[in-house]
């Protein structure tokens, strides 16, 4: 679901296959028939945007025929702790959550937390930081579990079990035929099939892609698969789990070691400005009382802060975290092209992106770059975004001109992924070294060679200055070895991985980390991966050599584990559920966890295992607490904290969309981020009264024949001639409804741009019947530019800039569009043409900031467009 596995991610999808073949059920449910949909039992279609409507549907299915597997959730899950009680749900308040500020379109959680059974307040689950900024632990919960009020029955009204059932009863059948247009019958296949493969004896798996996340509910669609999947046991268990599948090799590896504004390495969260001393930056991480494994946050930390500054590190200077950024606000990619474009950024690095082509709202990228004094880029061909400059669409328009574009862009032939060595960190965790099979020619060289010499030269340049502002860069610990002059990528992952420094020894986890500056990791997720001086990222034993968990095939984070929280495959007794499903196990005569993988979870402790009052960290897990990470023990069907729109999944319509929201008079989420500004038009919902402008719903995705932007697929010709030309996929009521001719030409408008395709005819988009109307949708794929072989119209330029409250992820699954027969207009014909379209829709540059809520409807005013409500 989100995801078009087959197509995106063929080499992962061989194993659905083999699944298949062997009995295992595959069920698609896509906006499109795809070529996954075509390898599944069934393609069950539904209505971009409305992904939670379908999978609320799914978790009222489960409560409402005691379909849920009671024991794993009443042990494993925080379905008996009570809820304060001045929560209110958005069954009480009409799609908002308690808490809401309107004036600031955000949420104050503090009604969402548990109910403490202690005598008086103490400060107890609040929140120190904006959720953004929390590590994967969420924000502190201080103490155990038993100091949180709970009723196992599961029978008490504010318990999260029962409120559960109240806010996704309204989710019936037939309303999710109503909101998403998918049949009954196919809904409910879905439902059947996937409790009946759930349980004691049983595991199923849900896969999803960018599908799910490229919305402003995408935060939401994966909690609302997770609350499934607990209320069905299959998380931590063999055959379970919640599959993330990445676009290429180390989009998992880019978080781990985040390319993130809001992360350090590990998830740890970047301070804030109140956070001025260590003590304080801990105090909000994980504070003195949380339990689980966060309580060690201070570990992590000094082991990160020894790795970049080395010796200059000391407990006197507070190891130098005086030296790490401060965040202040949204620094994300959008807030950062907008910045651009008014001024506010001087220069900017590109590497291993083409936001040109690539990204939401390709015409605000090209006119932002156009507005810097300076572009590095990065690439192994000269990309839209290194040539935008001289051809960019706007040099038709008139809006960038070469001879005045006051960009001057630097291009560094970069080296692919067989010139180079160093791991890919994969979906499922595993980091995987690959050697380097050619030398890079000419002039292309690896990131590390670029980011090394790059820190080498500036550090010369400031050799000798006295100013303060210096310090952090030339105290780093830039001592990798080298090889000639390419930094050693064993060297530099050693260094990630960890080391004793009172020894020299290489670490064999995070368990090894300390707080007092004897030890450093540049990651402490990934410690071990250089365990007794062996890089456990090359190992290649083969699968007829070892069992189906495979330990000796690359490293998995943390400690090799495969199967994350796998304490939840035993009972609370410590038994496997099932012999059949058996992953790790209590082995009570060598008083150890034992199994098939690496136990996560502290070897020695017993399922009995009962805390004393005063316990914090790990010591306050009891032996029943599979879920180490969290800061109660406990997998959370209900977020307490951490979440920046709601503790639940809600339906909320897409920011635009053809439809009023049919559950709730808050129509799309309340707590979204919309960039209102005369470049960032759209035209939210609800649509009336001039839903007849844009009356169709818009996707986009990928093709196997080409790569994301098309940089490294529309410059061969062997890949070029497979998907030659740019299309649009509609179906053949929606030809007959706009005299659209199969492979004839056409144009796609949205309120920001038109785009011309070829015309593709085809069954693979079915009209869907949705509040008792048809509704037609569109696809494209964005894999064109106006550079290499098989250029072509930019199709994220048909999206605009809404964002998702929790990761800042752009809404570019789903718009609302025109479809009009023939080649779009160009040049100032174009200008005119989409100002007319927005004329027509009624759309104002204060109209992309609305914000329909329950009460009323705000605008942000002009001079506030900066807070990015």
């Amino acid at each position: 679901m989100g995801s078009n596995m087959a197509e995106a991610h063929p080499v992962g999808f061989q194993w659905v296959m083999e699944a298949k073949a062997r009995g295992a059920q595959v069920l698609h449910v896509d906006p499109r028939f795809t070529r996954t949909s075509a390898l599944a039992d069934a393609h069950v279609p539904l209505r971009a945007g409305t992904d939670i409507a379908f999978l609320g549907g799914v978790i009222n299915h489960i409560l409402s025929n005691d379909l849920d597997f009671r024991e794993y959730v009443v042990a494993y899950t925080n379905a008996s702790f009570l809820v304060h009680e001045d929560y209110r749900d958005t069954e009480d308040l009409d799609g908002l959550f308690s808490g809401y500020d309107e004036a600031k379109a955000a949420y104050d959680p503090a009604t969402w937390h548990y109910e403490d059974i202690r005598p008086q307040d103490t400060g107890h689950g609040k929140e120190t930081s904006p959720s953004d900024q929390h590590g994967s632990g969420g924000p502190v919960v201080e103490g155990g579990s038993e100091e949180i009020a709970a009723d196992p029955t599961l029978q008490h009204p504010r318990c999260v079990f029962q409120i559960l059932k109240r806010h996704f009863a309204r989710y019936t059948p037939e309303m999710v035929e109503a909101t998403c247009g998918t049949p009954k019958e196919l809904f409910q296949r879905v439902c059947d099939a996937w409790t009946s493969n759930s349980g004691r004896d049983r595991t199923a798996a849900l896969v999803y892609s960018v599908g799910w996340t490229q919305h402003s509910v995408g935060a939401q669609y994966i909690r609302a698969g997770s609350i499934i999947q607990l209320l069905l046991g299959n998380i931590g268990r063999p055959g379970g789990g919640v599959f993330a599948l990445r676009g290429h090799a180390s989009i998992q590896g880019s978080t781990d070691i985040p390319t993130l504004f809001n992360l350090l390495p590990g998830y740890l969260p970047m301070p804030t400005p109140a956070q001025r001393t260590l003590a304080d930056y801990l105090d909000a991480v994980s504070g003195d009382k949380q339990k689980g494994f966060w309580r060690n946050a201070d570990a992590y930390t000094v082991s990160l802060l020894k790795e970049y500054w080395g010796e200059k590190a000391t407990a006197d200077n507070d190891f130098c975290y005086g030296y790490l950024p401060r965040i202040n606000g949204d620094h994300g990619t959008y807030r950062t092209v907008m910045d651009m474009v008014d001024g506010k950024v001087s220069g900017y690095f590109l590497l291993g992106q083409n936001p040109a082509v690539g990204s939401a709202h390709g015409r605000l990228q090209r006119l932002g770059m156009a507005n810097l004094d300076w572009l590095v880029v990065r690439d192994l061909a000269m990309i839209e975004s290194a040539t935008f400059w001289k051809d960019a669409p706007e040099i038709e328009t008139g809006e960038i001109t070469p001879e005045t574009c006051r960009t001057e862009v630097f291009f560094f032939p970069a080296a692919s992924h067989v010139e180079k060595e160093g791991t890919f960190t994969q979906t499922q965790r595993l980091l995987q070294w690959r050697e380097k099979a050619v030398e890079p020619a000419g002039d292309q060289r690896s990131e590390l060679w670029f980011f090394y010499h790059l820190g080498r030269k500036l550090r010369e340049r400031l050799a000798g200055s006295a100013d303060e502002r210096d310090r952090p860069l030339l105290d780093l610990a830039w001592d990798y070895a080298v090889h000639g002059d390419e930094p050693s990528a064993e060297d530099v992952l050693r260094r990630i991985s960890g080391q004793d420094l009172t020894t020299g020894e290489d670490v064999s986890g995070y368990l090894d980390l300390k707080a007092d500056g004897s030890t450093s990791s540049g990651c402490w997720i990934y410690s071990g991966v250089y365990a007794g001086g062996v890089n456990q990222a090359a190992r290649r034993k083969p699968r007829s050599e070892q069992d189906h968990t495979a330990l000796e095939w690359g490293w998995a984070w943390p400690y090799n584990r495969r199967v994350l929280y796998n304490r939840a495959s035993a009972d609370p007794q410590g038994r496997p559920w099932s012999e059949r499903k058996a992953l790790v196990w209590w082995d009570a005569d060598a008083g150890e966890w034992t199994g098939h993988d690496v136990p996560d979870f502290e070897k020695t402790k017993p399922p009995d295992y009962v805390p004393p009052a005063d316990a914090v960290g790990p010591a306050a897990l009891r032996g029943d607490d599979p879920f180490v990470m969290q800061a109660d023990g406990k997998a959370w069907l209900f977020a307490p904290s951490g979440l920046a729109d709601g503790p639940l999944p809600t339906h909320y319509e897409p920011h635009e969309s053809p439809f009023r929201n049919p559950f709730y008079a808050q129509q799309g989420n309340p707590a979204r981020k919309v960039y209102g500004r005369r470049d960032n038009p759209s035209n939210p919902s609800p649509p009336e009264p001039h839903g007849e402008v844009f009356p169709f719903v818009f996707t986009a995705a990928r093709l196997t024949e080409h790569h994301t932007a098309g940089g490294m697929s529309r410059t061969l010709p062997y890949l070029s001639e497979l998907q030659p030309d740019l299309f649009v996929e509609v179906s053949p009521e929606l030809a007959e409804l706009r005299g659209l001719a199969h492979l004839g030409w056409a144009h796609v408008v949205t309120s920001r741009a038109a785009v011309e395709a070829r015309v593709f005819v085809t069954d693979r988009m079915r009209p869907l019947r949705v509040q008792d109307r048809v509704v037609h949708q569109v696809w494209m794929p964005y894999h064109w530019g106006g550079s290499g072989l098989v250029p072509g119209d930019v199709v994220n330029d048909l999206f605009g800039v809404v964002l998702d409250p929790n990761v800042f992820i752009q809404e570019s699954k789903v718009a609302t569009c025109d479809v009009r027969p023939g080649k779009r207009p160009r040049g100032a014909a174009l200008t005119a043409y989409l100002a007319d379209y927005r004329e027509r829709a009624g759309i104002t540059p204060e109209t992309g900031t609305r914000v329909s809520t329950a009460h009323e409807t705000r605008h942000v005013e002009p001079g506030h467009e900066e807070d990015g409500t």
